[in-house]
């Protein structure tokens, strides 16, 4: 099988857009979560959110007049301001001119066009439907983000749009790595996306799973592993990655930011613990062995979790099932972390941002802190050191493989292993 690196990487995220200021934040531990008054309007439990700050200069900065008007819904403009980063990071032609064969996107979503829907929605219901529009199907449709990509950038190889909520993110980058090694492509865009507001958030304010609690204290909301989680605080953004086989990037002198070494994506199967809203602990556990066994390493090989800990009551469970997985509790666990402490949960685009995060540790040697669990939850207190969990941006320059996993409804699980490039 090829080797595949990572050339280029975007980000769209609640705490910081783009990649300079992200990684300082990541460093830094700043929060971007914040009260929004709207939530409180609509009569929200949940007042509290991550919506990245996206002014017109950062729109102007990546995309024509005629391009932001084809660009409606917040999740479609994440991704492709992502993307295109990504894209550029890797130092790729930023207006190619005939169709790259070698080269595609597995860019996937959840929630990214509802804001237009219901434009078009209000429209069909007052008998206006001439006054839709000719584009709000390739605004709309589950495809649009790559469909997208793949004409901006030319894209002639495989260029789909997957979708497994949570785990969607870390899946897009393992399906695009199998092409990859395949020989089936040399290149490929890889990453997700998720709108934001309330149209995204309402149905998980219903089941009262996002917190209720913080409303007067957004950036203690997100408490990843914490004794006083009170649910996940909704978040928004995209992620994106150029990766490549290792000949390839070679071949043009690209700077190389880390190497995929494997991963696995599976399903619980929603039988035993699991079910559409919690996971079959077995199922997690069996993802997170054979990534390992797909990227040839063992469990002591891992210096650092990024983990899914979403601040809910199943933290303790994931925590149970890294111990049990890698055979390592106490002061021999790796470092673990939850990037949600920051920016909540982004939903569809939480596992591209987490990995995005990581490969910019790995590259530039530290470890971002997790927030808000000084008040470490007992049973997982009870599993693994407490000094395992960073509590500041920690410089570490030997820091070498990184393992990051996603959990989704549905009882779906991915996990992928990422290396420092050392020019090996």
């Amino acid at each position: 099988m090829k080797r595949v690196v990572i050339t280029g990487l975007g980000v769209v995220a609640p705490n910081a857009v783009g990649l300079s200021d992200f990684k300082d934040a990541i460093f830094n531990g700043k929060s971007g979560i914040r009260y929004i008054e709207e939530l409180e309007q609509l009569n929200f439990g949940c007042r509290v959110g991550g919506i990245p700050a996206l002014t017109d200069e950062i729109k102007n900065k990546y995309f024509n007049e005629l391009q932001q008007k084809m660009l409606q819904g917040s999740g479609l403009i994440y991704g492709a301001i992502a993307a295109k980063e990504a894209w550029l990071h890797a130092g790729l032609d930023e207006h190619p001119t005939e169709t790259d064969w070698e080269t595609g996107a597995v860019f996937g979503g959840g929630h990214c066009g509802i804001e237009v829907v219901r434009d078009g929605i209000y429209k069909v219901d007052d008998g206006n439907v001439k006054r839709i529009g000719s584009v709000l199907v390739q605004q709309t449709m589950e495809s649009a983000i790559s469909a997208y990509l793949g004409g901006l950038f030319g894209l002639g190889n495989q260029v789909s749009s997957n979708s497994s909520a949570c785990s969607t993110g870390t899946e897009a980058i393992l399906l695009g790595l199998e092409r990859i090694r395949s020989g089936q492509a040399k290149r490929m865009l890889v990453g997700s996306c998720n709108s934001s507001g309330p149209y995204i958030w309402a149905g998980f304010d219903s089941m009262r799973v996002i917190t209720r609690r913080q409303n007067d204290s957004p950036e203690q909301a997100s408490r990843p592993m914490s004794a006083t989680a009170s649910g996940f605080v909704p978040g928004s953004g995209a992620g994106a990655l150029v990766i490549e086989s290792l000949e390839s990037a070679l071949e043009r002198g690209a700077t190389i930011y880390a190497e995929i070494l494997g991963g696995h994506i599976n399903s619980g199967g929603q039988r035993n613990s699991g079910s559409m809203t919690a996971p079959n602990v077995e199922g997690i556990e069996r993802c997170i062995k054979a990534a390992l066994k797909n990227a040839e390493i063992e469990a002591t090989d891992i210096d650092a979790i990024s983990g899914h800990l979403t601040s809910t009551m199943g933290d303790p469970g994931e925590i149970a099932a890294w111990t049990s997985s890698l055979g390592l509790k106490g002061k021999d666990f790796p470092y673990i972390s939850s990037l949600k402490s920051m920016i909540g949960h982004c939903l569809s685009a939480a596992g591209s941002v987490e990995s995005v995060a990581a490969v910019l540790q790995l590259y530039n040697g530290f470890l971002h802190p997790s927030l808000n669990c000084e008040d470490l939850h007992p049973e997982i207190a009870n599993m693994i050191d407490p000094s395992c969990i960073p509590g500041e941006g920690l410089l570490l320059p030997d820091l070498k493989i990184i393992a990051k996993a996603s959990f989704g409804f549905g009882d779906v699980n991915s996990c992928v292993i990422f290396r420092k490039w050392d020019g090996k």
